[in-house]
Formats: C-alpha cells, sequence, structure tokens
C-alpha cells in the first residue's frame, strides 16, 4: 500500500485588512507568490489577456503565482488580503496547468478561516513605509520568514491548515486529474526536481537525457505530456521564476540575478525575462518595489 502525501505546501507571508480607494490602481502585477481576497464591501476589478472578473462583497478569489494581472479600484474596497509562497515536491505548481484569476462564493466557514488567520498572525501587514526608498523588501521577506519560525507550533499548524483549507476550496478535481504524471516514467519526474536545484547550472536537453538514460527526442515529448513545455522552454520557465523571486525579495543587481538563475549573460536574461512575462526585467523590478499593492 502507498501512502499519499502531499505534494504541495504553502507559508505565510502577508495577511491584513484594508480599505481601499482610487490609488489602488496596478497594471501588469506579476508576483512570486499567490493572492487571495475576500472582499466584504466596495466594488474593484482584477483584468487580465484572459478575461476580467469583477471584484464584489461575499466572494474569494485567487491569483496564483506568475499570473499577469490588472488591479483595479475606481471607488472604495473592503478586502481581506493573504499573501503566501508555495513550495512543491516536483517543482510543478499547483495551478501550473491553469493560469488564471479564480472567483468563487465565500461561505460563512471561509469568511471565519480569513478572520481568524488575521487573529493568530499579527504583524504582517504590508505598508511600512510611504517611501519606497525605504522600503528594502528583502529585509521584510526575512522578517517574515523569522515570523513563521517564531510562532508557537500549534498556532504554525493552525495557519497551515487554514491555507489549505482556503486553497482547496479553488480546485477542480478536472484540472487535478489532467495534471497527474501518469503512464510517465518516475525518473523523468525526478527530472523536474533536478533542474529546480540547479537553475544555475548549464542545462542542456541532452544533458537531462543522458541522466535518464533516454534520447532527448523521446525526452522532449514526454515534457511536453507532463508540464505543458518543452524542456528548454521548461528552464527557462523556472529560470524566470526563481529571476522574479529574487527580484523581489533580493537587491541583486541583474546582472548577479541573471548569472544566479543560468544565463550567459543580461542581454540573454533580458530577452527570455521579457518573453515570459511581457515585461522587462528593470520595468519588473521598479513595479515591484512599489508599495501598496494588496
Amino acid at each position: 500500500m502507498t501512502r499519499r502525501a502531499l505534494k504541495h505546501s504553502f507559508t505565510l507571508l502577508n495577511v491584513d485588512y484594508v480599505r481601499l480607494g482610487n490609488k489602488w490602481n496596478y497594471k501588469n502585477v506579476l508576483s512570486p507568490y499567490f493572492r487571495m481576497y475576500y472582499i466584504d464591501e466596495g466594488k474593484g476589478s482584477i483584468s487580465n489577456d484572459k478575461g476580467s472578473w469583477v471584484l464584489e462583497p461575499g466572494y474569494m478569489y485567487l491569483i496564483p503565482s506568475f499570473t499577469l494581472c490588472n488591479l483595479q479600484c475606481s471607488g472604495h474596497l473592503g478586502q481581506y488580503f493573504i499573501h503566501f509562497f508555495e513550495d512543491t515536491l516536483d517543482g510543478i505548481s499547483l495551478f501550473h496547468h491553469c493560469r488564471t484569476v479564480f472567483k468563487i462564493k465565500a461561505t460563512e466557514l471561509d469568511i471565519a478561516n480569513f478572520k481568524r488567520l488575521l487573529e493568530i498572525n499579527p504583524g504582517r501587514k504590508i505598508n511600512r513605509s510611504d517611501n519606497p526608498k525605504v522600503y528594502e523588501k528583502n529585509i521584510y521577506y526575512q522578517e517574515y520568514e523569522e515570523l513563521n519560525n517564531k510562532q508557537s507550533y500549534e498556532l504554525f499548524l493552525e495557519t497551515k491548515g487554514i491555507l489549505l483549507q482556503l486553497i482547496s476550496k479553488f480546485i477542480d478535481p478536472k484540472q487535478i486529474q489532467q495534471s497527474e504524471p501518469t503512464g510517465i516514467p518516475s525518473k523523468v519526474v525526478d527530472l523536474l526536481g533536478f533542474i529546480q536545484l540547479n537553475l544555475g547550472q548549464p542545462l542542456t536537453v541532452k544533458h537531462l537525457a543522458n541522466i535518464v538514460n533516454q534520447h532527448p527526442d523521446y525526452l522532449s515529448r514526454i515534457f511536453l505530456k507532463l508540464t505543458g513545455e518543452r524542456p528548454l522552454s521548461y528552464i527557462h520557465t523556472k529560470r524566470i521564476e526563481r529571476a522574479q523571486y529574487l527580484m523581489v525579495t533580493t537587491q541583486l543587481s541583474l546582472s548577479q540575478i541573471a548569472e544566479a538563475t543560468g544565463f550567459d549573460n543580461l542581454q540573454h536574461f533580458s530577452k527570455v525575462f521579457k518573453k515570459k512575462t511581457s515585461l522587462a526585467p528593470g520595468k519588473y523590478r521598479e513595479q515591484n518595489h512599489t508599495i501598496g499593492i494588496h
């Protein structure tokens, strides 16, 4: 009998309740973490190239990590928000095959979970300063991680449990079934973890094929079935995701980030970054050092 284990875990970053006005107006938001909202009053919107969603009272919303969107409020908006990171055993996000915005009706239990998460996680607000020059995000990310480490174990478990409960509401069973790697050799699945751990090293299809003793063409076909991308495209995706994380959480230069994520030079890094995100690296960093995006 095989013991089933969770392949995805989630770590809290921010949680708060805010009242927003027309200054909440951000274009091309692309974060390395998940955003989840519960709206209790007012009206706003989320939009991207796949559609638009009205933010309205009584509903919950989920924006998976690395999902490009625009956030807007023309009047006022009462919003509970949660930001959290995802960790996976195989490097594939729970929503890898469905990077879109999700909207569902909130239940009384969902609302209670938002409020309870806020109650047991003080000090997780986002606005630390009105001056972006003093808002060094790497310091605050480290602080939030330290808060996770200092939290009592029972509240840490409760926090994890609440996040899992809320995330489970957005899962489409059909989508999960489609993403299961049925019929794919386990050693190929293991390659995903290898790639994740070696993003800063030279990675080629031939090298990966040699690791699992497969022909490069066969590996490419299996990879497409497993991840929805060819190996090189998948490697680029993961390198750019890692670069986005480093841009948001550290003060490393773009050249240092390019080197840390396995690119030969800044020009190649910038070209792939823009292809994957539709934004130049400098523009992305500038955007994500803006105060007040909830």
